[in-house]
């Protein structure tokens, strides 16, 4: 994941910081005796769609993230739908699975929580 294929939009900064902060709570909720690590960010670029704040994440977890960075980087779709309603699936079969099992973990979590605009992104 070294190399970017092209200019880090918003767009994919915000996919990327979302995607970050689902694997994390997924990777705390699920994961909470696993040894832990931060993220190391392989591109000074991705540090701004970080916020300057560190994820922490056990090794799987890690793996799964650098994966889903380097797919979204890669997309050529623009704009980029949904991963669930998108025709083209990049992610690799074992890791697509996982995926999933994080988004409709952590979309759950969330909206249990309080953030009820996800309800909103699910749906539409």
């Amino acid at each position: 994941m070294a190399v970017l294929y092209d200019k880090l939009t918003a767009k994919k900064e915000k996919d990327i910081r979302i995607l970050a902060d689902f694997i994390s709570i997924f990777c705390r909720e699920k994961h909470p005796d696993a040894e832990k690590s931060p993220f190391a960010m392989r591109d000074a670029r991705l540090e701004r769609s970080f916020d300057g704040k560190e994820v922490i994440l056990c090794q799987d977890c890690q793996k799964l993230l650098n994966h889903g960075i380097a797919k979204r980087l890669q997309c050529t779709l623009d704009p980029k739908p949904m991963c669930k309603r998108c025709r083209i699936h990049c992610y690799a079969p074992g890791y697509r699975d996982r995926i999933r099992e994080v988004m409709r973990f952590s979309g759950l979590y969330l909206v249990t929580h309080g953030r009820f605009d996800f309800l909103f992104h699910y749906f539409f």
